[in-house]
C-alpha cells in the first residue's frame, strides 16, 4: 500500500506558518517524489528519483541541503505505477483535464494520485520565490512581494503532479499540482502552462495518508478554517 506523507497543511502554511517542521533528510526517508516549500517559503521543492531539489527565484535549481527546513510538502513513492504515453497537449488546463480523465476512467477520483510526467517541453511557465522570514504573514502576501515569473522553452525535464480529492481541501489543494525540474537539474518551478508534444507519465494511486503536524504551541494559534479557498485557488494558478 502507498502512502502519502504531509507536512503540515496547506490550510497553515496559506495563514502564514512557514517554519520548519522537518529536515529534508528526515523528508527523503518518507518517499522519493513529491513537491513542497522550504522555511519562509524560501523557493519551491522538487523530490524527483530520492533527491530533493530547490528552485530559487530566478528559476534555477539547487539540491536542497539535508539541513534544510521545511513547512510544507508532500512525498510519496511511484510504484505499483501504471506507465502511459501523453500526446500533443497544448496547456495545463488541458493536460489536467486529460489526467482528470485518466483517474475518471480507473474510478478513483476520490483517491490522492502521483504522476511523473517526463518529455520535451516546448514551453514550462513557472514561478518561485525568495525566503522571507516573518510569522503570520498570509502566503498570498509573501508571493506579492516575493514571487517572480519566469518560461522556460525548449527544454528536457520533468513535471512531479499531484492529485487531491475535492473533499480533501484545506489539507491540501484540490486537483492537480504541478512542479517542474530539468534534465539537468538546474532549472524548475511551480508550473502554471505547459506546452508539449508529446511525453511519458507514470501514476501511481494513494489510499493512505500520514500528516505531520508542528508541535509547537504558535502552531494551535492559527484558525485555519479561516484561510481563504479563493485565495488558496490564486496562489496555487500562480496569479
Amino acid at each position: 500500500m502507498t502512502k502519502m506523507f504531509q507536512v503540515a497543511t496547506l490550510q497553515s502554511l496559506a495563514l502564514g506558518y512557514t517554519k520548519s517542521v522537518i529536515t529534508v533528510e528526515e523528508l527523503l526517508e518518507h518517499g522519493d517524489i513529491g513537491l513542497g516549500t522550504f522555511e519562509g517559503v524560501d523557493g519551491e521543492m522538487i523530490i524527483l528519483d530520492g533527491r530533493c531539489y530547490q528552485a530559487l527565484a530566478d528559476g534555477s535549481v539547487f539540491e536542497a541541503a539535508p539541513d534544510k527546513g521545511v513547512p510544507f510538502c508532500v512525498a510519496t513513492h511511484l510504484q505499483d505505477k501504471t506507465v502511459f504515453d501523453i500526446g500533443r497537449t497544448e496547456s495545463i488546463d488541458e493536460l489536467k483535464a486529460l489526467l482528470d480523465l485518466t483517474i475518471d476512467r480507473r474510478f478513483e477520483l476520490n483517491s490522492m494520485h502521483v504522476v511523473r510526467i517526463d518529455g520535451f517541453f516546448e514551453k514550462v511557465q513557472a514561478r518561485s520565490e525568495s525566503g522571507r522570514q516573518s510569522r503570520h504573514v498570509e502566503l498570498k502576501s509573501l508571493l506579492e512581494n516575493n514571487q517572480q515569473d519566469f518560461s522556460f522553452d525548449s527544454i528536457s525535464g520533468t513535471l512531479v503532479c499531484v492529485y487531491f480529492p475535492d473533499y480533501m481541501d484545506g489539507i491540501n489543494a484540490p486537483g492537480w499540482h504541478l512542479h517542474f525540474v530539468s534534465d539537468s537539474r538546474d532549472r524548475g518551478g511551480h508550473v502554471f502552462d505547459v506546452c508539449f508534444d508529446s511525453a511519458k507519465a507514470a501514476i501511481t494511486k494513494i489510499t493512505t495518508i500520514e500528516i505531520r503536524l508542528p508541535g509547537e504551541p504558535e502552531f494551535d494559534t492559527y484558525a485555519l478554517k479561516g484561510a481563504s479557498n479563493d485565495d488558496i485557488k490564486k496562489v496555487e494558478q500562480g496569479k
